[in-house]
């Protein structure tokens, strides 16, 4: 469906929620009433001053006053103040049970040199089990002065014992120790891996246990699965996390099938506190197919969204697929994951099954060539509301930018990501490049509909850190104070759409949540101020009072 013809679709829907906004047929009291400084997503009329809700649905929405009329003494009340409430944010692209299991791994990402680096992960072994994997990481060598890349020998003395994997953190590149890299049967013999690259000594051509992309594969195969019972746990894990910063929804990318039964023994239990839609690995179609046809697609809970691929690899590790090289190493200009024809026939494959196609793109050229397929399977099958995905859309040509909005493609985008790659981008790509790097104004000008995540565990899933990264592009080492690539800052209210509507926009779910409105889902959260009204640097100081989900709630600060 064009994108403009989404656009009207969703202003209509805005209009036909406004009708009843001020108060809705009661039945009786409501079972909950939230007062505040109330921010509803509806464009025509954004502001109010309380929500009702009634079983999982708002009910009311109006000024203090009309909703306290329809209040009675079993009625909950969440007084929230002058601070904000707003529809419950959506992560439009995370890995969810990965973060649940990072959450109790070991933890690299705040390593400053490599010493420390070394420091914690020989603290963490010293409590592991012989024999047991060491996984984790989220090292960025970017921390570190002269960024040098980490190597086995690095860590070799400190795990005799245990085989460990490292990923950094953009998850496009690990660090294998020796007893990894023998289970994994690679050594200098070892031939390298389409789609990755195998980091070899220049003297030796040994491997030095780096592995970018692809290459990762060999040793993510002799991994041991988790079981049942450490997926739960690790989803739990997660849920809290994810509550206690105000996510109520997400779409969780690269899903292992296996992670599908978790949701679903959590959906059945009642224990899960946020909506989850599920893309798993596009080259597992098929299977992907048959559990619809056995299962269905879910509901609003547990819902198959459809599947997710990978174009290229990440900037960090300068396997992102541009047209020209680097510009601190002229020997690559990054690497295509999948080949293309391969990617086509999966997508179009994908798409005649009537699954979403979601895909992984940061480079330019891996962009470029992703919104051909896109348009080529789209004219090829005919007109249907598809809403292809770009999953990053980090570095855009000027020509491709139109394109998101002609051909209907969901710019799904991850705003922190900005503010941490803008400390050394301009290195990798150079000044002319960076000018239509993370593109949100660009792209919201040019009728382009914004979906915001996180990403994580690559970054914290803390909307709020998102909607700052957004508003100020103020980078993470303090050097950009007028902000990174300045022309491309939205406003506070577009930065809360693409975290609300946006996301619901993404996973067919904008006729029942994102909004604040009698009729949809009652997802909820309040923040201790309003974060429309204060500096926008001052953003990243807010905090969650309260999160609510299906008008329970699920969270409340300490």
């Amino acid at each position: 469906m064009p994108h403009r013809t989404a656009l009207r679709r969703l202003a209509l829907l805005t209009l036909a929620g406004l009708a009843s906004c001020r108060a809705a047929p009661q039945a009786g009291p409501p079972d909950l009433v939230v007062y505040g400084r109330v921010w509803t997503g509806d464009s025509a009329r954004p502001w109010a001053g309380a929500v009702a809700v009634t079983g999982d649905r708002v009910s009311a929405v109006g000024d203090s006053a009309e909703i306290a009329g329809l209040a009675g003494l079993g009625t909950r009340v969440l007084a929230n103040g002058t601070g904000l409430v707003a529809p419950g944010f959506a992560d439009g692209h995370l890995h969810f049970t990965d973060g649940g299991f990072q959450l109790a791994s070991v933890d690299l990402r705040p390593a400053d040199t490599p010493a420390e680096f070394v420091e914690r992960l020989s603290a963490y072994v010293s409590e592991r089990k012989p024999g047991e994997w060491i996984l984790g990481g989220e090292w960025d060598h970017e921390r570190w002065p002269g960024s040098p890349l980490p190597r086995r020998e690095w860590i070799d003395s400190v795990t005799p014992d245990n085989p460990v994997l490292l990923y950094r953190l953009d998850g496009h590149m690990a660090l294998a120790n020796s007893a990894a890299l023998r289970l994994a049967g690679i050594d200098r013999a070892t031939r390298d891996i389409p789609g990755g690259v195998i980091v070899r000594d220049p003297r030796t051509r040994q491997p030095t246990g780096l592995l970018k992309d692809m290459a990762m594969g060999p040793v993510q195969a002799v991994v041991p699965s988790p079981t049942d019972a450490q997926r739960d746990a690790a989803l739990e894990r997660a849920l809290a996390h994810a509550a206690s910063h105000g996510v109520t929804a997400f779409a969780h990318v690269s899903a292992p099938l296996a992670d599908l039964s978790a949701y679903r023994r959590a959906r059945d239990a009642g224990t899960l506190t946020a909506r989850a839609a599920l893309y798993f690995p596009i080259e597992t179609w098929r299977e992907v197919v048959d559990t619809v046809e056995r299962l269905g697609r879910g509901d609003d809970w547990v819902w198959i969204g459809g599947v997710k691929g990978y174009m290229d690899g990440s900037l960090g590790s300068t396997t992102a697929l541009f047209y020209e090289p680097y510009e601190d190493d002229r020997s690559t200009s990054g690497v295509a994951t999948t080949p293309e024809d391969s990617m086509r026939a999966w997508i179009g494959a994908a798409d005649s099954a009537d699954l979403q196609v979601v895909v992984h793109a940061i480079g330019e050229r891996a962009n470029g060539i992703l919104l051909s397929i896109f348009d080529s399977v789209a004219r090829a099958h005919g007109p249907r509301d598809r809403r292809f995905r770009v999953e990053h859309a980090q570095h855009l040509r000027r020509e491709d930018i139109a394109r998101f909005g002609e051909l209907g493609v969901v710019a799904s985008m991850q705003p922190y990501h900005a503010i941490d790659d803008g400390r050394w981008a301009q290195k990798r790509i150079g000044p002319e490049r960076i000018k239509t790097t993370y593109a949100f104004r660009s792209l919201l000008d040019r009728d382009a509909m914004l979906a915001f995540g996180s990403d994580w565990t690559v970054a914290p899933i803390e909307p709020l850190l998102g909607i700052s990264a957004a508003v100020t592009r103020r980078t993470l080492d303090g050097k950009n104070p007028k902000g990174w690539v300045p022309e491309e800052k939205i406003t506070v209210e577009e930065a809360l759409r693409a975290y609300t509507m946006g996301n619901a926009y993404g996973v067919f779910a904008e006729d029942r949540r994102g909004k604040l409105a009698p009729g949809y889902l009652a997802d909820l959260v309040l923040l201790d101020r309003d974060i429309t009204r204060i500096p926008p640097e001052e953003i990243e100081q807010a905090a969650v009072e309260a999160t609510v989900v299906g008008g329970r709630v699920v969270y409340t600060a300490p």
